[in-house]
């Protein structure tokens, strides 16, 4: 006897997404798939190689980067390997970049590979973190990486390259910007200030990687006791001394005052007062020689700057970092403004290889948040949604006449033409609704009559719909039938192609 009935309608399970995780429908895939296809074309122009690792690593080889705890499986998701014998396994988890495993891949096989070694990859990560606007627990990234060498001109050609990554992924000039820093800057405020503690000088970097969004009001509670924030969660601060604390606040003070070129900010950072140390001094150093490589390749002083704030959150980077700022205005689906911030960050991290050899291997990268990315052009009302084309629909009147209908779709497939043959079981009426809902720009319609003749009638949907807005009478909207035509049947395909090309209706390239 079957259980599913009313009465029983409490056991069924409520149809709902996890939190973090998010369906995607055509125009939403197209979007992402879109960017990374842009990008991916910049990292191949400037010589990288693509790479694809697997989604799980060990949880060793991935190593716990993101925030520290006791569990294997905190901020990443994580499963045992089943041994298969009374010996647990070791732990998996699903990776949360494209870094680490980058690392793993280098140390296994750097014998063979050519030197320095330049990728790129692009495909899901996996964070086991709070979800927000446009921060998914599922998310795209593209990266391009370069391991093997020292020299800050391959930082400045990571970030030079990001630069045109952004306006290959459809923003304009003004619209983006590359903050640019070294994390070196705050090794010299640790020294300087006595505090050694690798775990205390993380919490502080991390706190420091929040200035843009909480002040410094905030990022001095994080930097003391800890934070309280408005939703009730506390998160434990560094602990600073006071005396630290305080040297941070008038470094970041004078660092944020300084004027708009790289050169300037270097001056104002070199100048103010602070206690940087060796580790500083070569800081500064790095980031005169990537200002130097950005001006001999033209990189605009609006598209990279320099940011002494820019920490970045992940523990294995070592040097300069990078972050990638959306300033295009946004707007959530209440069309009140929201923030998105960073849509992509990276930098170099020259021990991140070393955990598996012993060796130190010099390394960099930038990595793009391709799903957020996305999320952020369709807050900016640029998203795929207006212009993704759905297939042309041939319309089906009669099962009988259903072999004509076949013939007409396959041969608009052969030409190269994305289209369908409506295979629901509604009239006319509800087909063109429905060829209107998926974005047709075309519905292809063989009557009794036309199929008899040899003839075949095409409805522009495009220029109908263009020319609805200037009929506002039914009667002559009937007349004249805006967009209709009927052709000889062998001109199908040839008709529909001059029609696509006319309205510069690109096909999908995915």
């Amino acid at each position: 006897m079957s259980t599913d009935t009313p009465n029983n309608a409490a056991a069924r399970p409520l149809a709902r997404n996890p939190r973090g995780f998010g369906d995607k429908r055509g125009p939403d895939l197209l979007a992402e798939r879109r960017i990374v296809a842009e990008v991916s074309r910049v990292y191949q122009r400037w010589g990288f190689e693509a790479l694809e690792t697997p989604a799980f690593e060990y949880a060793d080889a991935l190593g716990k980067f993101l925030p520290d705890s006791d569990r294997p499986n905190e901020g990443v998701f994580a499963l045992q390997d089943d041994a298969g014998s009374d010996t647990p396994g070791d732990w998996m988890a699903l990776r949360y970049d494209h870094t680490a495993p980058l690392a793993r891949f280098a140390a296994q096989n750097w014998e063979t590979l050519p030197k320095p070694f330049r990728r790129y990859a692009y495909g899901p990560v996996w964070r086991n973190e709070k979800p927000g606007p446009g921060r998914f627990r599922e998310f795209w990234q593209c990266d391009a990486d370069t391991v093997g060498s020292d020299r800050p001109e391959a930082d400045a050609e990571i970030i030079a390259m990001a630069g045109e990554g952004l306006r290959a992924a459809g923003l304009a000039d003004g619209q983006a910007v590359i903050r640019v820093s070294n994390r070196k800057l705050f090794d010299g405020l640790f020294d300087a200030g006595g505090v050694t503690d690798p775990a205390q000088r993380l919490t502080a970097l991390r706190a420091v990687d929040k200035f843009d969004r909480l002040g410094w009001e905030g990022v001095a509670a994080l930097l003391g006791e800890g934070r309280l924030d408005e939703s009730g969660d506390y998160t434990k601060g560094a602990r600073l001394p006071a005396s630290v604390a305080d040297a941070i606040g008038a470094f970041l003070a004078s660092a944020t005052d300084a004027p708009g070129t790289r050169a300037e900010t270097l001056h104002a950072v070199a100048n103010s007062g602070a206690a940087l140390g060796a580790a500083g001094e070569a800081a500064l150093s790095e980031l005169s020689a990537i200002d130097q490589a950005l001006a001999a390749m033209r990189v605009d002083e609006s598209v990279v700057r320099f940011d002494p704030t820019i920490v970045r959150g992940l523990e294995y980077y070592t040097g300069a970092v990078f972050e990638a700022e959306l300033l295009l205005e946004t707007l959530d689906d209440k069309r009140r403004p929201v923030r998105f911030g960073s849509i992509g960050g990276g930098g170099r991290y020259d021990d991140l290889v070393a955990r598996f050899t012993g060796q130190n291997l010099p390394a960099t990268g930038f990595s793009f948040g391709v799903s957020r990315l996305a999320a952020a052009l369709r807050a900016a009302g640029h998203g795929a949604a207006g212009a993704m084309r759905g297939p042309v629909v041939v319309i089906a009147f009669s099962d009988a006449d259903m072999p004509h209908y076949l013939s007409a779709v396959a041969e608009l497939r052969q030409a190269g033409i994305s289209a369908e043959l409506y295979l629901g079981r509604a009239g006319m009426k509800a087909q063109m609704k429905y060829a209107d809902r998926r974005g047709a720009p075309a519905a292809v319609m063989l009557g009794g009559d036309e199929i008899a003749q040899g003839l075949v009638t095409i409805k522009d949907l495009d220029a109908g719909r263009a020319a609805a807005q200037g009929i506002a009478d039914n009667e002559a909207w009937k007349a004249e039938r805006p967009g209709q035509r009927t052709i000889p049947r062998d001109q199908l395909a040839a008709v529909l192609q001059s029609i696509l090309e006319q309205a510069s209706i690109n096909k999908p390239a995915f």
